[in-house]
């Protein structure tokens, strides 16, 4: 299952939304003083980003979040998430595309 994980993740990676690609300007290359990896594999999840070092993920909730069923589903990924230490927020399309500033302050008072 972690082959195939890896290889969804590097598909994703190539396959970025318009969020994803902003956000990850925002953060890449130790731009907020930590490196972030986006698209990794944890436990048996993909996550959109996480800085490893503070234990920080940042997840971005398009369009599929919204489908019937899938904010429990959510819900109890990140439950897994945060009972291995992790700590998870979450924005949607609409906060990276519109409100970039709140959203890169967050995820700096998220990583202190």
């Amino acid at each position: 299952m972690y082959g195939h994980l890896k290889e969804l993740a590097r598909h994703n990676r190539s396959n970025p939304t318009e969020a994803e690609s902003l956000l990850w300007l925002m953060v890449k290359g130790g731009r907020l003083g930590r490196n972030f990896k986006r698209q990794h594999v944890i436990g048996c999840f993909i996550v959109d980003f996480v800085c490893i070092e503070t234990k920080l993920i940042v997840e971005i909730d398009g369009g599929y979040h919204s489908q019937p069923g899938q904010q429990a589903n959510d819900a109890e990924r990140t439950a897994w998430l945060e009972s291995k230490g992790f700590k998870v927020i979450r924005f949607s399309n609409a906060e990276v595309m519109q409100n970039t500033t709140n959203v890169l302050q967050q995820i700096k008072e998220n990583l202190k």
